[in-house]
Formats: C-alpha cells, sequence, structure tokens
C-alpha cells in the first residue's frame, strides 16, 4: 500500500507558542487527506529528510507552516517546496545528543530526557531543550523546574544535535529510553547494568584511583589567588585530624564539614585536592550531577559506597562535588534526605571530613547547612587582572613563549575569565601556534596567538549568545558624540581602570547608566564601542527577553542574569529597549509581571547584596515610560542622552559608511551632510548603501558611486527621525540639565 504524500510551499509559523517546538501546521483538509489526526507525526522532505508533529492550522490548503528549528532542520528557506507524508514513529531504546558545554555540565540526562518527551527525533537535526506543550494534556512544569535550576534563564534559547538514536530513523523519546550526552553519563534502564558492574569494582582497585586523584593535584604554591583559602582549609583539617584535643578540651565539636563556593572554573576541586596532598591525607571525590543521573536504588548504593570508602581511609576527605545536583534547594527528590542521611554519621569519624563544593550556594538544600553537617563556608574570588597574569604565569611557565608576549596585557583583556578558562585560552593558543608555525624546531607562542584565541574563547560564566560582536570597534572609532563617550567612559571605564581613585575619595561608582535619544542615533553602537575596549564582558538583554508568563520565571530570569555578570565580573549588563523590560508600574495589563521585574532589578541594582564591578547599562527611545524608581541615584542614575548628528557629524557618519565604497569625484560628503537635516546615523549609513545599490542598478560592472546616483538615492531614504518625538526628548533632556 503506497503511502500518501502531499507537496506544500514550507512557510515560518508567526506563532510564537509553535517556536521550537518541532511543528508544522497544515490545513484540516491536509490532514484528512492524509489521514492524520492533530499531533500524529509526519516525515518531511526538503534538502533533509526530518520528522515533526502535525497540528491543524489556519493557512491555506496549499502552505505548510513550520517553525525556525524545523525548517532549518529541511534545509529550506521561506517559499521551498516540502513533501509530508505520514510516518510510524517507534519508540527509541537510545538517544545520543550534542549540546554547549553548558547544557552538557549542567542539565542531568534525567532531565534532558523529561525535556524531550512528546517530541520525534531524527539523527542530524536540531531539536530544542523547550517541552513540548502543546499536545493537550501534556505536564511540562516538572521539565521546565528543572532546566531552569540547571543552566537558568538561558535554557529556552539552547539547542541541541541528535547524534545517534537507536533504531535509525525517526524516534519518539518514553520513560524506558537511554538518554545521553554524547561521551556523558547515561540513564535509563540500559544504564544500570553498567553501574551496577562499577559498584562491584574491588576495593584496592577505587582506593588507588583516589590516590592517584591527589597525586596529580596541584601544588598549593600554585594556587594562585586562592593561597588565603587553602591555608584556611589547611588549618581546620589539621586542627581537626592531628590536634583534636584541643577542640575537646575547648568544648568545641571535631566534626568537620565544609562548603567551598566559588564560580564555575575557579579550581574548587584543584583546591581540595592540593590541600589533601599537602597533609598527606587521602581523598574520595562523589560527583552530585553523575550520581542523580542514575535511578534512586542505584544513586544511594554510590551515595554508600563513597561513605564506606571514605571510612575506610581515614584520615580522609569525603569531597562532593557540584552539590546543588544532588540536594537541590526547590523540590528536593527523596534521594535528597538518604543522602543526608548517609553523610550525617559519616561525620561522627574523628578523621573524616566532609567538603562539598557548588557554584550555586542559593540552589543547595538548606538541610545541608545543619550544624551536624556543613557548619563552616569558605569562597574562591573570582580572579582579577593582575591574578590571572600571575595564573598565566604558571600555567605556561613549561611552555615556550616569544619574546613580545606580554601577559599583564592578556591579564587585562581576560575580564571575567578562571583558572579553566586560561586552560583553555592556553591550548587554543598552542593550536593556532602550531598551524602558524608549522612543524620547525623554534616553535613558540606568541602575543599574537594568545590574542587571537580571545576572538574564541570565552569565559564559562558567558554563554555564545552573550557575545557582542564588536567587529573591532573601539570608543575612538566613534565619530563624535564627545560628551556622550566622556559620561560612558567616567560611569563605565574609570570604575574599573581606577578602582583605587573611588576608594581614596571614598565614593561609590555609578552602578547604572541610561543611553536615551531618538532611534538611529548610535546607542547600540556605542555599546558595541564599550565591549570592544576589552575590559569588560557585556551581557545583553533585549526588551522583554525576561519576561515569561510562568509567576516567578521573570523574577528568576532577572537574579540569574545578575548573578552570571557578577560571576563574569568586571562586567556590562546591557538592556536594550528598557522602556518594555520596566515600564512604569501599575499601569500594565500583564498580570503584575512587569512589576515585578521592575521589582527584581531593583533589588539587584541596590539590594541587600552589592553589585561589584557590574555596571548596569539601559537604552531607549522613551525614557518618559521608564519606571522613575530605576533612575534615582544609586540606580540608572547618570542619564546620557544621545543626540541626533549635526552637519559635523553626519560628515563623519558619511565618510565611516562610505569607507569600502568608492566614491567619485564629483561627490561632496561635507556639502551633502550639510542638506541631511533630520537623517540619524541609520539614515546616513542608508543613504551610501542605497546608492551603491543605484549604482549596480545601472551596470553590475560600475566600479565607482556618482553624485548624481547619491541626490537619486536621497529619494527613496527619507529622514526617519520623528519631529515630535524629537521634540520630546529635547525637552526630556533639558529636563535633566542641572
Amino acid at each position: 500500500m503506497n503511502t500518501p504524500q502531499i507537496t506544500l510551499t514550507a512557510r515560518l509559523s508567526t506563532s510564537a507558542l509553535d517556536s521550537r517546538r518541532g511543528v508544522v501546521r497544515l490545513h484540516p483538509e491536509v490532514l484528512d487527506a492524509l489521514g492524520l489526526r492533530a499531533w500524529d507525526a509526519v516525515r518531511l522532505t526538503g534538502s533533509r529528510v526530518s520528522a515533526a508533529l502535525a497540528a491543524a492550522g489556519s493557512g491555506p490548503p496549499g502552505i505548510a507552516l513550520l517553525d525556525d528549528v524545523t525548517l532549518s532542520n529541511l534545509g529550506l528557506v521561506e517559499g521551498g517546496e516540502v513533501v509530508v507524508a505520514p510516518v510510524e514513529v517507534p519508540a527509541a531504546r537510545s538517544v545520543t545528543l550534542a549540546g554547549s558545554a553548558l547544557a552538557a555540565q549542567s542539565v542531568s540526562p534525567e532531565t534532558l530526557r523529561l525535556a524531550l518527551a512528546g517530541k520525534v527525533l531524527t539523527t542530524g537535526d536540531a531539536v530544542s531543550l523547550l517541552p513540548q506543550d502543546l499536545v493537550p494534556g501534556s505536564d511540562t512544569n516538572a521539565a521546565r523546574r528543572k532546566l531552569a535550576a540547571a543552566i537558568g534563564m538561558t535554557w529556552t534559547n539552547e539547542l541541541l544535535t541528535v547524534t545517534m538514536t537507536d533504531p535509525v530513523g525517526p524516534v519518539a523519546p518514553q520513560p524506558a529510553t537511554v538518554v545521553a550526552w554524547r561521551d556523558g553519563p547515561q540513564t535509563g534502564e540500559g544504564a544500570a547494568p553498567k553501574v551496577a558492574a562499577a559498584q562491584q569494582a574491588p576495593a584496592a582497585t577505587t582506593r588507588g584511583a583516589v590516590t592517584a586523584a591527589t597525586d596529580t593535584a596541584p601544588a598549593v604554591a600554585d594556587l594562585v589567588g586562592a593561597q588565603d583559602v587553602a591555608r584556611r582549609l589547611t588549618e581546620w583539617l589539621e586542627l581537626s585530624f592531628r590536634r583534636p584535643e584541643l577542640l575537646t578540651r575547648l568544648g568545641a565539636s571535631t566534626r568537620l564539614g565544609i562548603a567551598v563556593y566559588g564560580p564555575s572554573g575557579v579550581g574548587k576541586t584543584a583546591l581540595v585536592a592540593a590541600v589533601a596532598r599537602e597533609l598527606g591525607v587521602a581523598m574520595v571525590e562523589l560527583s552530585a550531577p553523575s550520581v542523580a543521573a542514575l535511578e534512586a536504588g542505584a544513586a544511594s548504593a554510590r551515595v554508600h559506597d563513597a561513605v564506606a570508602r571514605a571510612r575506610s581511609a581515614t584520615p580522609s576527605v569525603l569531597l562532593v562535588t557540584d552539590v546543588e545536583a544532588l540536594l537541590p534547594a526547590t523540590a528536593p527528590p527523596p534521594l535528597a534526605t538518604v543522602v543526608l542521611d548517609a553523610l550525617a554519621p559519616a561525620l561522627d569519624e574523628s578523621n573524616l571530613a566532609l567538603i562539598v563544593t557548588t557554584a550555586h550556594p542559593e540552589s543547595v538544600d538548606p538541610r545541608l547547612r545543619d550544624r551536624q553537617l556543613v557548619d563552616r563556608e569558605v569562597s574562591i574570588p573570582a580572579p582579577d587582572a593582575r591574578t590571572r597574569a600571575t595564573l598565566l604565569q604558571v600555567l605556561l611557565r613549561e611552555v615556550p613563549l616569544a619574546a613580545d608576549v606580554d601577559l599583564g596585557v592578556i591579564g587585562e583583556h581576560t575580564p571575567g575569565f578562571v583558572t579553566a578558562d586560561l586552560v583553555a585560552l592556553r591550548r587554543e593558543a598552542a593550536v593556532r601556534a602550531a598551524l602558524s608555525h608549522g612543524d620547525t624546531d623554534d616553535l613558540v607562542i606568541a602575543q599574537a596567538d594568545l590574542l587571537g584565541a580571545l576572538e574564541v574563547v570565552r569565559p564559562i560564566s558567558m554563554s555564545t549568545s552573550d557575545t557582542v560582536a564588536t567587529g573591532g570597534l573601539t570608543l575612538d572609532d566613534v565619530g563624535d558624540l564627545i560628551d556622550t563617550k566622556q559620561s560612558l567612559t567616567e560611569a563605565v571605564l574609570w570604575p574599573l581602570r581606577y578602582p583605587d581613585s573611588f576608594t581614596r575619595l571614598g565614593v561609590d561608582p555609578p552602578r547604572g547608566v541610561l543611553l536615551y535619544g531618538p532611534p538611529g542615533c548610535g546607542k547600540t553602537f556605542l555599546v558595541r564601542a564599550l565591549a570592544g575596549s576589552g575590559a569588560l564582558n557585556v551581557f545583553t538583554v533585549k526588551g522583554a527577553e525576561l519576561l515569561d508568563k510562568w509567576v516567578g520565571e521573570s523574577e528568576r530570569a532577572v537574579r540569574e542574569l545578575f548573578r552570571r555578570a557578577g560571576d563574569a565580573a568586571p562586567a556590562l549588563v546591557f538592556l536594550d529597549e528598557i522602556d518594555a523590560l520596566a515600564p512604569r508600574r501599575g499601569g500594565s495589563s500583564d498580570s503584575g509581571v512587569s512589576d515585578r521585574v521592575v521589582a527584581a532589578l531593583l533589588t539587584e541594582l541596590d539590594g541587600v547584596q552589592p553589585l561589584r564591578d557590574v555596571v548596569v547599562l539601559g537604552a531607549t527611545n522613551r525614557p518618559e515610560l521608564i519606571d522613575p524608581a530605576l533612575l534615582r541615584p544609586g540606580r540608572l542614575e547618570r542619564l546620557v542622552y544621545v543626540p541626533p548628528p549635526d552637519a559635523q557629524a553626519r560628515t563623519e557618519i558619511l565618510r565611516a559608511a562610505a569607507r569600502n565604497t568608492p566614491l567619485s569625484s564629483d561627490v561632496d560628503l561635507r556639502a551633502l551632510a550639510d542638506e541631511l537635516d533630520g537623517y540619524s546615523a541609520a539614515d546616513c549609513a542608508a543613504l551610501i548603501r542605497e546608492a551603491a545599490l543605484g549604482a549596480m542598478r545601472e551596470s553590475l560592472d560600475a566600479t565607482e558611486v556618482t553624485d548624481a546616483q547619491l541626490t537619486t538615492a536621497r529619494k527613496s531614504v527619507r529622514p526617519s527621525l520623528d519631529p515630535a518625538q524629537l521634540a520630546a526628548l529635547t525637552a526630556f533632556a533639558e529636563q535633566q540639565r542641572p
């Protein structure tokens, strides 16, 4: 029997609800012709073959409305042809996926399986972490909570790649499906035998692995930036292990439970291993994410096995890394109680210490901080520029370096980098040096290799979506706007470059800046120029990107944004179109979501925990719509007006826009700029572009743009500045003048 199929025109669905959901919307007549019911699976054939869920749509019968990810999986653009046919989708025995380092490290396979439930997967396709919540009766709340707790607000933007399925072809994940990251842990029924085999390994083999972990640990002297923490940790362990009688004589308990905090990749595990090696004690390491990915019974056995090994190797340190995965603060699973009950008796041993590490202390079950468990805390700070330079000296001391290498400059250009980031930087620089120099005897890493590696390596605390494309811009490349550039330099760059001056004068640097001005006058361009200075990381949020229909998710997204900015400090948080994100409270009709976001922003800007080395920069062309509480001193206290360009500025903008465009000798940019009253910077750039297109229309062999073509282009490129809006902005700027 032949499978029916229909060829349709592919269009991108404009529905936000369909975005990244793996859905194709078909006219009800098409569904009937194919013998489909709503939410049946279909095979889609474009440039590639993929699969999706079919649902009824309101478009014409000849149109297939595809979400953005499905359209990309087919290798199509809008208007291409897609062949739709029914397909039988078997249950998946196993699915392997690849994703970003953040997702692979933070999202457990169990959580990943929840996010994939209800979807159709094909090898080679991209798939979103957004749960399939369009199918009637689906409950995705658990998946959303776990994803938000694992990787914060960026989970909605993550795209994964399906690298392998069993069986081959379109499959549907089920509760028994073994889901795994490529080269990562697995979960599901198929993973149990492997776990059981590992647990039955001889104790001598396991203990040998523990010894090797401390043998390969760095020396305490190499813990640049963390030596004070290492000294305190050493004192506590020495007192508990070697001088317990002193504590007993003073009426103190010899139990020792320590929490080590610090950003991801800062070296928390290396710190504990180095101290254990220095003191000559054994260390038993338990990876909480790996345990949390197992079934409850196997996870409990793994925890008890680690406790038993630590007890048998006294004096010893039981190290639990990334403890928030095993003991989450929100909705802790029953396994959390089992873990706590296993850890508490272990601390009764006089020669056993419990140390847990986490990059998210607010996400840890508060029961862990009981005085009978973890009652002491230490924190490893993110390294500053000087510390980063010293860390690079340690990491590169056995690497041949060129004479032009200046690690101080590299330290200044690596804001937010932690030890793991600097290791990645060293590796990328080595790859560049090897490719550029080839197989020679004088192979060295040069300054250009290290600076070039910075174009690829980003801090762990920043995802690729945070990266601002600077194109090599700096504030020196911004023509005119002298006062605006000076205000931004004082508010954003001075606190980072001259902190001693602020301390000496006894004042705090500005916490926030509001850039306002007409559309197209260079507000975002200025932010790109600031990012190009290389002195800070930039986190970008556009408009109402943080708003979420789920109660509490918007506030969580704001907190997560500022937490990540703090980890990547010095950092700039850029809130583009801030009037959509923080309008005046009490006037919105969105069930109070905007009001709660404004309150969350106010709390982060001047709450109990002050911002350190984080500057907030908002941009808008409607400053009168912003909640006034955001504009008082201590918040977005510096209001910087970006005016429309005058004749001189328009001349500079035209020259910059025409830098790579050959102009004929009859073109006078200064005279042209005088005639462009009311044109914004974007309008001036569009004028040059339109004139070049006009030259191409006349002849594809054209080699220059003439004055006549610029005159013709002015007929289609009209000034975009609204006189009424410009007058309102000018009046607002006058009100802000002292």
